[in-house]
């Protein structure tokens, strides 16, 4: 048996303050438009706060479960399977923001695509550890675990959500790397995919006029380059100390989605460079703990459970930072622990658990 040490405070402690900045920011950005739109500026609030009684519950679960009973085969195949149906099923639903993304149950709602994340760590700590001496064996383990990482991230693409999907590829390739495949085939991963990648972003309308406006949003000020360009104006309002808590002047109606996927430019406004600072070095802090943890596993599935969870949550969080900082073309990606959103926000903390019994069992 592994030593066995207490839950990374460190790691916990930084979690906990991105969440409880992300639930003051959200009733911030969301107070007004909730006001206009359900009639109580609270109503995102308490929404935010139910996900987040979800999303702790997990973690708090997920802390105190032995992190190796979830590479028994059993349970990656049933989160595989259940994954899959979802992903499918949400094809076959009614459009949402013109895009089948979520299976809603009332007021509530779940989107697959975020569940798809935490099983594709799994499936790949699960797979890579099975083959750790054949890695780079094409037939033996790169066909196969490409297939299904092909098959999900497709699935996704067809909803169409671009960015999670990119996301996927993302966490894969860190564990793929991790587990010791060559930089060779990555290069001809990366030249393979120059095809895909042209078709999904120039032969698509929406996703070229979003390139066309990270290029230069002024072109077209009150069109495509409206977004960014509202996104840089609050940021660069905020200067070094910020407007002051709910003083935004951004979320006023001028910000699109200003409680959701640019939520870091409100934050920004109302807490300055300070704030903005702050925020980035908490996922520095997140990064560097959950990277220690997985250093640290004592069996390789752990390993490479640590680096994929840790990934999930940091590459979503400098996809999003970029994009409201105008150094990427827009995508609807969620800032971890501090959009408002239920599934992203549960997965997150689901995943966070997962570290945190794995800081348990450091050797």
């Amino acid at each position: 048996m592994p030593r066995r040490f207490q839950t990374d405070r460190i790691l916990f402690a930084a979690t906990l303050s991105l969440c409880l900045i992300g639930t003051v920011i959200v009733f911030s950005a969301s107070a007004v438009v909730a006001r206009e739109q359900q009639g109580s500026p609270y109503t995102f609030l308490i929404r935010h706060l139910l996900w987040l009684g979800v999303g702790l519950a997990a973690m708090l679960l997920l802390m105190q479960t032995d992190y190796r009973r979830l590479k028994s085969p059993a349970v990656v195949f049933t989160a595989i399977g259940i994954v899959l149906a979802m992903l499918v099923a949400v094809l076959f639903l009614d459009r949402s923001h013109q895009t089948h993304r979520w299976i809603r149950f009332g007021h509530l709602s779940l989107q697959p695509s975020e569940f798809a994340k935490p099983v594709v760590v799994l499936f790949l700590a699960w797979f890579l550890e099975r083959r750790r001496r054949l890695v780079n064996h094409v037939t033996h383990t790169l066909l196969p675990a490409f297939g299904l990482i092909a098959v999900i991230a497709g699935l996704v693409m067809l909803e169409p959500d671009f960015g999670t999907a990119g996301a996927l590829l993302v966490i894969s390739v860190a564990m793929l790397f991790s587990a010791g495949l060559w930089m060779r085939y990555l290069a001809y991963g990366g030249v393979a995919a120059l095809p895909a990648l042209y078709f999904a972003i120039f032969r698509v309308r929406y996703r070229y006029e979003r390139v066309l406006a990270f290029l230069d949003p002024y072109a077209d000020p009150q069109g495509r380059g409206f977004q960014m360009i509202q996104s840089l104006i609050a940021v660069g309002s905020g200067g070094v100390f910020g407007v002051g808590l709910m003083e935004s002047h951004q979320k006023l109606f001028y910000l699109p989605e200003a409680h959701t996927d640019f939520i870091y430019a409100v934050l920004a406004e109302e807490l300055g460079l300070v704030g903005a600072l702050l925020v980035v070095g908490l996922f520095g802090i997140f990064c560097w703990r959950g990277l220690r943890a997985a250093a640290a596993a004592p069996d390789e599935f752990g390993r490479l459970a640590g680096v994929g969870l840790t990934v999930m949550v940091t590459a979503q969080a400098l996809i999003n930072l970029s994009v409201v900082l105008g150094l990427m073309p827009t995508k609807g990606i969620p800032l971890p622990f501090i959009s408002y959103g239920g599934s992203s926000l549960v997965v997150m903390l689901a995943g966070t658990g997962i570290l945190l019994n794995l800081s348990q069992h450091a050797d």
